[in-house]
């Protein structure tokens, strides 16, 4: 298993319970063939520019270990939701 984090953007929109099911059921993902070493919901910022007429969201930065599997599931499932607005998953090398 190797280390990595991935940062999403959730809509401004979504509500505070929505908010964590996703970052709940993201978790979830990760753990069934991985494990999340942390977890940081940042909060709601502005945007630097506007992703599909939006200029805010709540920015989530998570840190895992798994298998590339695992990480094709998750970049899968988060292209698909309708919630995320950008995502971007790196290889921790640190």
């Amino acid at each position: 298993m190797r280390k990595y984090e991935v940062m999403y953007i959730i809509r401004p929109d979504v509500e505070q319970e929505a908010l964590q099911a996703l970052v709940d059921k993201f978790n979830g993902i990760i753990s069934n063939g991985g494990e999340v070493t942390k977890t940081d919901v940042i909060g709601k910022r502005r945007l630097a520019y506007e992703i599909n007429k939006l200029r805010d969201g709540y920015f989530v930065l998570v840190h895992f270990n798994a298998t590339t599997e695992v990480v094709n599931e998750l970049d899968r499932v988060m292209k698909i939701s309708d919630e995320v607005i950008r995502t971007l998953i790196v290889r921790d090398v640190a």
